[in-house]
């Protein structure tokens, strides 16, 4: 999904969730609105947050528990160059932390060559508005080519969900640099910090009662009050590139990074919309509730090295990545000003330190049998070691220290054939791997719990053609998965449990076809089965089909699609239970750049995104259960929602 794409055709406060959504085989649900809440709900061929990778700019990143992201708290849609949906199983070359669910690949746009700058901003539905300016510096004289943009946004909202309100503000900056002909140096930082009232969720029983909407309320004698359930987060990402052609058939990338998560605090009830009584826990007159602090940073590098060598092109590397994480919890009464809560000795529920160390050395080999043949062959080796040190650890509140590495090989195989200059087709084979989480240290020795890593061999061949006015292609693909971890939410805490062997398979189509004057129409479609081989139900989770659709019109300085997207049915727990409808979005994007206005104002753009034109509300993501483990919480999608922009770029340089 280009920059074209993400600027036209989504809101100004969307995600990469948002715009990951569109393509086959994916599922994601954002329950307050584009971009207005944390979407730990995108699926990938049935794969849950945490079972793919997230790359920023080729960067591996991920939490240290559980591998999973925070959608709205690195980079904004403005800053975003290009976002990659690769659903297949990667090669050796593809290093991350889990190796054989895909990956999203997020990538920043780069500085222009010419000095100008941009206002812009957007109102719409849910008092929702984003504005922001950026300054290019173009070419900088004296740096023989250097360049920088810095970018500042900021978004207020207050959400389609009753009282779960969003603050976020983003600042970017990115600088390239020539090193003469052949090297560059790249060097970007990235700041983001968001307040955030975020919901678990609402039983059908008050959906029906209150409203799709219902989530929060301004009530302080409440659990669900919204001043008692807030995240406050802060994350960095800063890295320094360079990539250089050494001569003699040599190149060089390497980049060496850092990024940060800084959750302060984690406030919420005890139990948000369950069943727990106030007056029942602490006191007779108690508001229950938690409230959690996290620190992370990680540290890491990403070394590739290239060499052709007559027809054969070897590649090599590795990536080290060290994470250090901090976090405690205690429980409190909101009556006492959100002090712990009278029983001391239970207040802090855990406190603890984690770390890993990812390391993942890569060697592989593209042959080139013919022009139109190339096989590869490619070994990676995963290395991961987890250590726990707890004064309180979580689930049994007692002390522990422990470590473990989890280790791996890891083969891939690929073979690309040219059918014509316009027809290809690949065959692939690959090894995946994922350490288990943090959760199998939660017990009181963790080595009579001894977990193999998730391992999985992943098939695919497709096939895909491409002229100048069509784009097609299509794939099968099956993935055997050795040991799956499987997750639910039970009030504030993720419940972890063994699945068994799972078998993955299904295929995906997609297309675009040019027709005259502008006008473009584009489909995909997937079928996909993910299945338990213990009892044939299914992973929890993973829609058994999605489509998408659409109509673009881009001609001169009008801009206009029609967009639908459809998931099948779905099950949101394990044993076939809490069935899920299928559910779809039609959404409308409208656009209008002028030519030039006056002086340097030029090319000012108009744009309007009306997204569920049908003013859908049904019942499309199963939360997990409240604190007593039985009552169950959902999220429905956000009625239609409407967001107009403007966006002014002023021509500087001559």
């Amino acid at each position: 999904m280009s920059k074209h794409y993400i600027e036209n055709n989504l809101p100004a406060t969307s995600n990469y969730d948002t715009v990951a959504a569109i393509a086959p085989s994916v599922m994601s649900i954002s329950p307050n609105g584009p971009g207005l809440s944390e979407s730990a709900n995108l699926v990938m061929r049935g794969f849950s947050d945490g079972q793919y990778d997230v790359t920023f700019d080729g960067i591996p990143i991920a939490q240290t528990n559980d591998n999973t992201h925070h959608s709205t708290s690195y980079y904004a849609a403005h800053d975003l160059g290009q976002v990659e949906v690769d659903a297949g199983p990667g090669d050796a070359t593809t290093v991350g932390f889990a190796t054989f669910g895909g990956r999203i690949g997020i990538n920043s746009k780069d500085p222009k060559k010419k000095m100008g700058a941009e206002a812009y901003a957007s109102a719409g539905s849910w008092n929702t508005y984003n504005y922001g300016a950026e300054f290019d510096t173009g070419e900088i004289k004296g740096t023989h080519g250097g360049r920088l943009f810095a970018d500042v946004e900021g978004t207020t909202s207050g959400g389609y969900v009753n009282y779960a309100a969003q603050r976020r503000s983003n600042y970017m900056i990115k600088y390239i640099q020539p090193l003469g002909e052949h090297t560059t140096l790249t060097v970007s930082g990235m700041y983001n910090h968001i307040d955030q009232h975020a919901p678990p969720g609402a039983t059908r029983a008050q959906i029906a009662k209150y409203g799709p909407e219902f989530g929060l309320s301004n009530d302080p004698t409440n659990q669900n009050y919204e001043g008692y359930n807030r995240d406050a987060v802060q994350t960095d990402l800063e890295y320094i590139g360079i990539n250089s052609d050494l001569g003699s058939g040599w190149t060089i990338e390497d980049k060496a990074y850092t990024f940060a998560y800084f959750h302060q605090p984690g406030d919420s009830g005890k139990d948000v919309n369950g069943t727990t009584a106030n007056g029942t826990v602490y006191s007779a007159t108690d508001v229950p509730g938690t409230r959690m602090k996290m620190d992370y940073r990680a540290w890491g590098n990403v070394l590739k090295l290239k060499k052709k060598v007559s027809i054969v092109d070897f590649q090599s590397g590795v990536w080290v990545d060290h994470q250090s994480n901090g976090r405690i919890q205690y429980n409190l009464d909101w009556t006492l000003d959100g002090r712990p809560a009278p029983n001391s000795a239970k207040a802090i529920t855990r406190q603890m330190h984690d770390q890993n160390l990812s390391i993942q050395p890569f060697i592989q080999a593209d042959v080139h049998i013919t022009k139109a043949l190339t096989f590869s062959a490619g070994f990676k080796y995963a290395s991961f070691e987890r250590d726990l040190e707890a004064t309180v650890n979580q689930t049994t509140k007692k002390p522990m220290n422990y470590s473990q590495t989890y280790t791996a090989p890891l083969p891939s195989f690929n073979l690309h054939y040219m059918i014509t200059p316009k027809w290809s087709s690949y065959i692939q084979v690959a090894r995946g791997f994922l350490a288990p989480s943090l959760t199998y240290f939660y017990v009181g020795n963790p080595a009579d719990n001894q977990v193999s890593a998730e391992r999985t061999w992943n098939y695919q061949i497709g096939t895909s053609y491409q002229s100048r006015r069509l784009s097609v292609g299509g794939d099968f693909y099956y993935i055997d998965f050795s040991n799956m971890i499987g997750s639910r939410l039970i009030g504030q805490n993720t419940q972890y449990y063994n699945m068994g062997s799972v078998r993955y398979y299904g295929a995906e189509v997609q297309g675009t076809v040019y027709l005259a004057k502008g006008i473009s129409l584009f489909a995909n479609a997937s079928y996909n089965q993910a299945r338990l081989n213990s009892d044939n139900s299914w992973v929890p989770n993973a829609p058994d089909a999605t489509a998408a659709g659409g109509i673009i019109y881009n001609n001169r300085n009008f801009y206009a699609s029609l967009i639908d997207k459809w998931v099948g049915s779905r099950f949101g727990d394990s044993s076939n239970t809490q069935g899920m409808t299928p559910f779809n979005s039609l959404d409308l994007s409208l656009g209008y750049t002028t030519g030039r206005v006056i002086g340097p104002m030029n090319h000012v753009k108009f744009k309007l995104n009306i997204t569920n034109l049908l003013n859908s509300h049904s019942i499309n993501y199963f939360n997990g259960y409240a604190s007593d483990g039985k009552t169950a919480l959902y999220f429905t999608q956000p009625g239609l929602g409407a967001f107009g922009s403007i966006s002014v770029p002023f021509d500087i340089g001559h």
